[in-house]
């Protein structure tokens, strides 16, 4: 430990500066001003090197947080990196967009605010890939074995990458024209720009693995093609099936999921597009949904020139500080503010959407309420009907499951009492040889979780292919989050 006594002579958390609001709505690059590695050098000193470091129970990756943030206080960038790559396959993606739940189970973070965890993180590899500390990890050997993994999201990718450096023949197939699930077309630019997605792959392909893009599995390839072509598969398809809003109304021009509506933005980006054919210029928007979603949707109208913008959310608003509900070391239940909810629009809470109207089959307004929590249901406050004008309203609900009937229903495998990919101890689906990881089978979740079962699939298929396995299974299936 460099500094025993870090936490006492800096108790203060310290964080990089979002840049000013005028300018970062004028582009699309991300948010955040450099953060300087003597600045970030403090900050890792603050980290206590608990005896029990319960940063690791909150991070399902168990990331070795205490040693790296010890490597980068002594200035030992190459050694931290290797230490963070020891258990997380793409911290570039987690260090921006994970919502940290290490740093909710922080010990510091109980008298003081915790270490900064995330950020620490990010510089390490963002140093790392400056200094050509990146490098292909080519396996040593083949074994002859091929596996098909479908979805190139973070639970793919990891997956993919894990075995592809045990040595078997991996091809990654993605229905989009790009590798990256949602990580590519699903988060917005200013969250993650798309470079740190490519770079990744340019690595992933130099050490063997192979990526078919604009390929429907279960239509383009069957499930009896797939099968026959790979000694195991990998669905890593994730929950993409969105929840919708069933209310009058509903069928009116105008009303469109987030995710009809985020990729077309990316793409503008990507330079495929020249303008979305779903812009919020100049219209008066709602969003349906106060979760990471809605604030991409939120970040993207905005920087679209929307007139106004309101986001509704179901929910109370969270109390300022951690709710009495969700103690140390649970993921707190509090108010948070996204750079997105810094940047305009009005968030608007216990509301519920009764009823959209519209003019010459667009929608034009929709009809809503107040509700309260009363028993677990939330029940109309009578006399709070409104209308609101709307010619945009987009739909941030997130999302009840994988896509069915189509891959699924060919394969045959089971699915659980959610509607998810059913699995046994080492991600095995009901169907041998075929596996499953990330959101398609726990459902809607996050990032570091998809990476985490990503790397325990790969370890199950590994054993499968060759009898036993030295991958590491950061999870169980049945391990369950802190938040």
């Amino acid at each position: 430990m460099a500094d025993p006594s870090g936490f006492l002579k800096h108790p203060d958390r310290v964080t990089p500066q979002r840049r000013p609001i005028p300018i970062r709505l004028s582009d699309w690059k991300e948010v955040y001003e450099p953060f300087s590695h003597e600045a970030l050098q403090t900050q890792a000193s603050r980290c206590m090197n608990c005896g029990i470091p319960f940063c690791h129970h909150g991070c399902p990756l168990g990331n070795l947080i205490p040693e790296w943030n010890d490597l980068v206080h002594r200035g030992r960038w190459a050694d931290a990196i290797d230490r963070l790559h020891a258990t997380n396959n793409f911290p570039e993606f987690t260090g921006r967009l994970c919502p940290a739940p290490c740093e909710a189970a922080c010990v510091l973070g109980i008298s003081q605010p915790a270490v900064t965890i995330k950020q620490v993180e990010v510089e390490i590899i963002d140093h790392a890939f400056a200094h050509d500390l990146v490098v292909p990890v080519r396996p040593l050997q083949l074994t002859g074995r091929t596996v098909a993994v479908v979805g190139s999201g973070p639970a793919g990718l990891a997956a993919a990458q894990q075995l592809t450096r045990a040595g078997h023949s991996v091809t990654v197939f993605e229905r989009d024209d790009r590798i990256g699930g949602l990580l590519r077309y699903g988060i917005p630019e200013f969250k993650m720009e798309k470079r740190h997605v490519d770079r990744r792959i340019e690595q992933m392909d130099a050490e063997g693995t192979v990526f078919r893009t604009g390929v429907r599995v279960g239509a383009d390839l069957t499930a009896e093609e797939l099968r026959a072509q790979f000694d195991a598969v990998v669905l890593a398809g994730g929950a993409t099936d969105a929840r919708d809003l069933p209310i009058p109304g509903r069928e009116l021009d105008g009303i469109h999921q987030a995710m009809e509506y985020l990729p077309l933005a990316n793409r503008v980006q990507q330079g495929d597009l020249a303008e979305s054919p779903i812009s919020a210029a100049g219209k008066k928007v709602v969003i349906i949904g106060g979760g990471d979603t809605g604030a991409d949707c939120l970040g993207t109208v905005l920087r679209q020139g929307a007139a106004t913008v309101h986001q509704f959310e179901i929910m109370p608003r969270p109390p300022e500080a951690r709710a009495t509900s969700t103690p140390w070391p649970t993921y707190p239940l509090m108010f948070r503010v996204s750079s997105a909810h810094e940047e305009g629009g009005e968030r608007v809470f216990s509301v519920n959407t009764d009823s959209f109207t519209g003019v010459d089959g667009r929608v034009s307004a929709l009809n809503a309420y107040e509700v309260e929590l009363k028993d677990g249901r939330f029940e109309k406050v009578d006399g709070t009907e409104y209308t609101l004008e709307a010619d945009l309203v987009l739909l941030a609900m997130g999302f009840v499951g994988p896509e069915k009937p189509g891959l699924l229903t060919d394969l045959g495998v089971d699915l659980d009492a959610r509607g998810n990919v059913a699995r046994g101890a080492n991600f095995e689906t009901s169907v041998p040889g075929v596996f499953v990881a990330g959101d398609m089978g726990r459902g809607q979740s996050l990032i570091v979780w998809a990476i985490a079962e990503g790397r325990a699939a790969a370890a199950g298929v590994d054993a499968f292919l060759q009898g036993e396995s030295a991958l590491p299974a950061p999870i169980r299936p049945t391990t369950m989050a802190l938040r």
